[in-house]
């Protein structure tokens, strides 16, 4: 109820001038965060950055899809000498003059399990002999099926199907993170805007004050009722009054400027601002809230996947230094003709097989020290993340706090700032009756500019800490939801 009293009060002593003109925007403070959130550089570049994270994870999903492609030679014309070794073992040099043509389909896929890859293909070749006379003759490869499998070798594609999930939804995360500190930086320009404009109306109000107190000191002092030295320190007044408007003015241009420059807005329109009304008043549960932010911020998804990086950089370095096979092996059928229909006649069976092997034997302690800073920089990410875990708990703490405290807070600055704009009042009538010093008349208001501009900033650090307190737990208190968005919305 003081709040709605003293939003009244504001709006009956602080009238925004000039409203109905045209090239006036009046912005609240929600619709000024709902246009950050669409246009602003730091919407934009988060937007971007979730982009490229999603399509980085369609990458990823990609690699274990079937892919078929098609792969040929259209054509090879050869016309030069080439070495020859005929079935005696004797090499020569023998002329070369041909045409060939190659073409074939593949559909192969990625095993994630083992990190081989399976195929099957089928291909065709013709050669057109120009040599003596023109002799066309074909090979075909009707089936072809085949898997190259590492044997005790690192696998790649295991990890990625751990870590790459995590990172996309820790990119999610840092989306939502990253529009929550948006409505937080829109909140600072909002206000910082709304205090300097709040300054620039107070010291316009304390120059009409003292030119008024100023002129009437001017007669009461020729009448001989007050002292010079009393109508020099309204003068004084009067003159550093004017001071402050014009650095007010200078601050209201500064801070509209960063505003539009942020908010995008092109132009010379200018922008009014509606201060803000009744706050949410709730209570957070700090045990609730740590709760939420380990289970929800991005953050904690970065711990699980840093010390699974780490796992994973110490398993490669342990594998890629022992014993290791690649296997390959093909089976299929083929047959040569000179005519392309009894190219598929009958064809005979073709088989492949090679198992290659790596064994180290000596390598002068390179493998051991490879292995022993894996382990080192997995041992640090622990000692890190657990540091940050800790620091992660006490920050979400220390903003519950916080928050919690703003809503007192907040009834004691309204409260302030009513009581001393009256105060103002009855000092300034009680000074022009002679019952006051014009010191007592100056304490009064330099306590009524504080207590407005106390005002104003505590409604700024309300906002602050509510949404820093959104965006460290990725939740709503105010609806009692989680924040979520759509990809395809942001797509």
């Amino acid at each position: 109820m003081n709040r709605i009293l003293h939003f009244l009060i504001l709006i009956v002593l602080l009238p925004l001038t000039g409203l109905a003109q045209e090239g006036i925007f009046r912005l609240t403070l929600a619709q000024t965060i709902e246009m950050a959130s669409q246009q602003s550089p730091d919407a934009l570049i988060a937007r971007h950055k979730f982009r490229q994270s999603y399509w980085e994870y369609r990458t990823f999903k990609a690699q274990y899809m079937p892919r078929l492609t098609f792969t040929g030679t259209l054509p090879a014309y050869s016309n030069s000498l080439t070495k020859y070794t005929n079935q005696l073992g004797q090499t020569q040099y023998i002329k070369e003059n041909n045409l060939q043509m190659v073409g074939g389909m593949a559909l192969s896929k990625t095993i994630g399990l083992t990190g081989g890859e399976i195929y099957v293909s089928s291909r065709l070749e013709r050669l057109d002999d120009f040599t003596d006379s023109t002799t066309t003759s074909y090979l075909s490869h009707p089936v072809t099926i085949g898997i190259n499998q590492k044997i005790f070798g690192f696998n790649e594609h295991k990890w990625a199907r751990k870590i790459d999930p995590i990172k996309y939804e820790e990119a999610k995360r840092t989306f939502l993170e990253d529009m929550e500190n948006v409505a937080l930086n829109a909140s600072n320009y909002f206000f910082n805007l709304l205090i300097s404009e709040s300054k620039q109306r107070i010291a316009k109000m304390n120059v009409a004050n003292y030119d008024t107190l100023y002129r009437i000191a001017k007669g009461r002092y020729n009448m001989g009722t007050i002292s010079e030295n009393e109508l020099l320190q309204l003068e004084l007044n009067l003159l550093r009054s004017k001071t402050e408007l014009q650095s007010a003015r200078i601050d209201v241009e500064n801070n509209l400027f960063r505003l539009k420059s942020f908010l995008r807005i092109k132009g010379s329109d200018s922008i009014s601002l509606v201060p803000p009304g009744e706050v949410p008043t709730f209570k957070v549960e700090s045990k609730k809230a740590i709760e939420l932010a380990r289970s929800n911020r991005a953050s904690s998804l970065g711990f699980e996947r840093r010390l699974m990086e780490a796992q994973r950089d110490v398993y490669q370095a342990r594998t890629d230094n022992r014993f290791s096979a690649t296997l390959n092996a093909e089976y299929g059928l083929s047959r040569k003709a000179f005519d392309i229909d009894e190219a598929y006649k009958s064809p005979d069976q073709s088989t492949t097989a090679s198992l290659g092997v790596v064994i180290p034997i000596l390598d002068w302690g390179l493998a051991r020290g490879r292995i022993k800073m894996a382990e080192s920089k997995q041992e640090l990410i622990q000692t890190s993340v657990e540091q940050e875990r800790i620091d992660f708990d006490q920050e979400v703490f220390l903003q519950v706090v916080q928050f919690n405290m703003m809503s007192d807070q907040m009834d004691i600055a309204a409260k302030s700032d009513t009581i001393a704009s009256k105060s103002f009042v009855v000092a300034k009538a009680r000074y022009m009756i002679g019952k006051i010093s014009v010191t007592d008349l100056n304490i009064a208001q330099k306590e009524k500019d504080d207590a407005r501009n106390s005002y104003f900033s505590q409604l700024q650090t309300y906002w602050r800490n509510y949404f820093t307190l959104r965006k460290l737990t990725l939740f709503d208190f105010e609806k009692d939801k989680l924040l979520q968005f759509e990809p395809d919305d942001v797509l």
